[in-house]
């Protein structure tokens, strides 16, 4: 099940909501909770449930005796227990294919290659329950005693199957207590629709165009067709996964859950390390302060350090050469910019250096789209003309006109203006007007479910990008 979807938004949530909200107490509303997020996760394939259930039971015993022993030696080895079971899990269902793949290849051998469905969601709640009980080993978290409220922190259905990564220390207090009034409710439900604009109303034309675009023959692509296509990629997956993100905190915010953000507007960085710092927000504050950091940060072998982690990023990000390729991209800008780069860039124009990273945006993801690198060669040869490969075609220009103005509008919304009239306009009206632009904002909501709805009657399924990973 998506959240993007006509039965989840008009039976599941409001059948959700009707039970949680006459639940007496926080105890009951977590149970509701739990029941719902493992009908959520089931409805696609039940026998994945286990592995859920498998590595929330082991975690929530490696917590607590982690807790008991802090100090010991005894703790590494129930924190190394966890470490391997869950990484092993996710490597076996995720990379073994890979891996095997790539061993037959290099040595000549002929081992059979396992073909294992990824089960929705394991990058991210793997994650989450590493970051549980490593925060219960360096003392930054207190281990939680009641199974089924660790339960619900790992299999919460909002942010389940595609993040954000949501930390345990960020949440515990409202798995224990927590109060959802009119005004959160209101704020969470609002948040879940704008998200929900994203992926329906932009994500999804965008994604049609993509398909026409890479999708095909690329023989016959012109440098401008390829470029348009490669453009919006770049607008799908933004608004695809910041989609996603916003929907999944307006819903933990109906439940009283308070989620970090997990994008801040990464396309007007001025650099590829700004971008990382606004894009994914969740996954790269992981890996630093699990992996960069303790491998010493910026003290000792930090270009090593950096290697190594964007590695993992794009590793993280699957199983195929293009995804490290991909990481190991961002990696190299990265440390290009801390040697000598960045210092360059400032001194040019604020424009040219959000040039400079559009355009490397552009190209990574492209590196990201294609698992398949004979493609990702051509792709990128159209792009940049080699070949003589002609510049322009009409069919382009005419794509290009007829999508105009609806680009115009996913260009400007990639950028913080709403928010920043928003405020221009709050600081300027008395308090009453301001709750009556927030009234306002109820009727707005409405009109806006209403167009979603319609371009979901009838339309294809069509998952959220980052599912699959």
């Amino acid at each position: 099940m998506v959240f993007a979807n006509l039965l989840f938004i008009y039976l599941f949530l409001p059948l959700n909501l009707i039970f949680y909200f006459i639940s007496k107490n926080t105890v009951w509303r977590n149970s509701v909770l739990v029941a719902f997020s493992f009908l959520f996760y089931a409805w696609g394939e039940p026998v994945w449930v286990l592995l859920l259930l498998t590595s929330a039971a082991f975690d929530y015993m490696n917590g607590r005796l982690i807790e008991r022993f802090r100090g010991r030696a005894w703790a590494r080895v129930f924190l190394t227990g966890s470490l391997l079971l869950n990484l092993g899990l996710l490597c076996t269902f995720k990379y073994s294919g890979f891996f095997v793949e790539n061993l037959n290849l290099l040595f000549g051998t002929g081992f059979q290659v396992p073909a294992f469905d990824l089960p929705i969601g394991i990058s991210f709640y793997t994650f989450q329950t590493l970051s549980y009980v490593i925060d219960v080993y360096q003392g930054k978290a207190q281990a939680q005693q009641n199974p089924a409220w660790y339960l619900l922190y790992l299999s919460l259905y909002p942010q389940l199957v595609a993040g954000p990564i949501v930390r345990y220390v960020d949440v515990e207090r409202e798995i224990r207590n927590r109060k959802t009034d009119l005004l959160s409710f209101s704020e969470g439900l609002g948040r879940f629709i704008i998200g929900l604009v994203k992926k329906v109303l932009v994500a999804n034309t965008a994604g049609s165009l993509v398909s026409s675009f890479m999708d095909g023959d690329l023989s016959g692509l012109t440098v401008g067709a390829a470029w348009f296509g490669a453009v919006m990629f770049t607008i799908q997956i933004y608004y695809d996964f910041s989609g996603y993100s916003d929907m999944a905190i307006g819903l933990g915010r109906m439940f009283g859950f308070r989620y970090l953000e997990n994008f801040n507007y990464p396309y007007i960085s001025r650099s590829a390390t700004e971008f990382w710092r606004r894009w994914h927000i969740s996954l790269s504050s992981f890996f630093r302060d699990y992996v960069y950091i303790p491998l010493g940060g910026n003290r000792k072998h930090q270009y090593l350090n950096l290697a190594v982690v964007w590695f993992l990023t794009g590793f993280w990000h699957g199983a195929s050469w293009n995804f490290i390729l991909w990481g190991l991209y961002f990696g190299v800008l990265i440390v290009l910019e801390k040697l000598f780069l960045e210092s360059r860039l400032q001194r040019l124009p604020r424009f040219l250096q959000h040039i400079y990273l559009l355009f490397l945006a552009v190209v990574g993801w492209v590196i990201f789209y294609f698992t398949d690198l004979g493609r990702l060669k051509t792709y990128l040869g159209a792009m940049f003309g080699m070949g003589g490969i002609p510049l322009w075609d009409h069919q382009i220009g005419l794509t290009v006109m007829n999508n105009l103005f609806w680009l115009v509008l996913a260009a400007v919304f990639c950028m913080p203006v709403v928010r920043e009239i928003k405020k221009f306009i709050l600081r300027r009206l008395s308090a009453g007007q301001a709750s009556l632009l927030t009234a306002m904002q109820v009727p707005l909501n409405f009109i806006l479910l209403i167009c979603c709805t319609a371009q979901l009657v009838g339309q294809s399924y069509n998952p959220f990008l980052y599912y699959r990973f």
